[in-house]
């Protein structure tokens, strides 16, 4: 799995005089963003959306859930999918990765994107007092799924007080 570089262009919908986000301010983003929400699809068309922890990892944006929950459901169906992040203010930077997910099933990338997660989110992880304690455990013995999101396509979306529009295009992985 590559980590390549995307391609960037700035999109027209900038003030006049932005400029691009370059993309390791972008991943600078994901990387402090703790909550992230996660767009599907239902079989029915319908969407769905739900926040949840996620984390750059193996080339791409990396995130846990249990197979019966609505987004695994979902993503069986349909693999397209869109992470989103940012803060609910008009300053600063939204990121949007869209791309297709996919049950990392190697027990060392496992381990390699554990290792990432819990770089991330630290004690909430790791420490017996963590809301998700020994959540890394369960996902490097296969018994929650660990899904990839390849990136296709990305935004950033700089605000105030210079809009920006990003574009990241990456080639076929």
């Amino acid at each position: 799995m590559s980590a390549s570089e995307p391609d960037v262009e700035l999109g027209p919908f900038s003030s006049p005089g932005a400029q691009a986000t370059p993309w390791a301010s972008a991943l600078a983003v994901v990387g402090e963003a703790e909550v992230f929400w996660l767009s599907t699809v239902r079989p029915d068309g319908r969407p769905h959306v739900t926040p949840l922890l996620a984390f750059w990892s193996l080339g791409g944006m990396c995130f846990t859930t249990g197979a019966q929950e609505r987004k695994a459901r979902n993503l069986e169906h349909n693999q397209h999918c869109v992470l989103t992040t940012g803060a609910n203010v008009l300053t600063g930077v939204d990121v949007v990765i869209e791309g297709l997910a996919s049950v990392i099933e190697g027990r060392s990338e496992r381990e390699q994107a554990v290792a990432d997660f819990e770089r991330k989110y630290g004690a909430h992880l790791t420490s017996p007092e963590g809301t998700w304690y020994g959540l890394g455990e369960a996902v490097v013995a296969g018994d929650v799924r660990l899904y990839r999101v390849a990136p296709t396509v990305g935004f950033a979306f700089g605000k105030l007080p210079t809009a920006s529009q990003t574009r990241y295009r990456w080639s076929s992985q």
